[in-house]
């Protein structure tokens, strides 16, 4: 979360209710609505190490709150972000590695593994589906990102049944 937060502090000031807010408009319920209490930890952290700085707001019927910034060293810290290279594809699989490895121990067989794994997408994609048809129409990102969910367990699914039938 510290570099999404980066990212809106870059846009504009803003204090942690606010980051909040942004975040929940831009992605909808598409992404799960962060901790507010996250947001101030991490803000924290942020103002420790440099990439943002704070500043008491007075307001006259309320307590004072405080406003954070983005500094040179946090757009430094974004750029480096928005340049690099997202994580690829994860060579060391959890799930490949239980397929290959408990079938080895007697622990479980690789039908059965794989018929979990698959009820559990398939669990997922509902869930992934629902979401999407209770999601604004006009939020553009979060139907974005719940596609994007939708596509990577498509080829997950589709990659189980190769292991089925390369495996079985």
């Amino acid at each position: 979360m510290r570099l999404q937060l980066l990212a809106l502090l870059a846009k504009e000031p803003a204090h942690g209710y606010e980051l909040k807010q942004a975040l929940e408009q831009i992605f909808g319920t598409a992404y799960p609505s962060p901790n507010i209490g996250q947001i101030y930890v991490t803000l924290g952290r942020l103002e420790k190490d440099g990439l943002v700085r704070s500043v008491d707001v007075e307001q006259s019927n309320r307590p004072n709150k405080k406003v954070y910034y983005c500094t040179g060293m946090g757009r430094e810290a974004l750029d480096e972000w928005v340049d690099s290279p997202t994580e690829g594809p994860r060579v060391r699989d959890e799930f490949f590695m239980k397929l290959v490895l408990a079938p080895l121990t007697g622990i479980a067989d690789r039908m059965t593994l794989i018929n979990r794994q698959r009820r559990h997408y398939l669990a997922i994609m509902r869930d992934l589906v629902e979401l999407a048809d209770q999601t604004d129409q006009d939020n553009r990102p979060a139907h974005l990102l719940i596609e994007g969910a939708m596509l990577h367990l498509q080829a997950d699914l589709d990659w189980l049944e190769r292991c089925q039938e390369d495996l079985l």
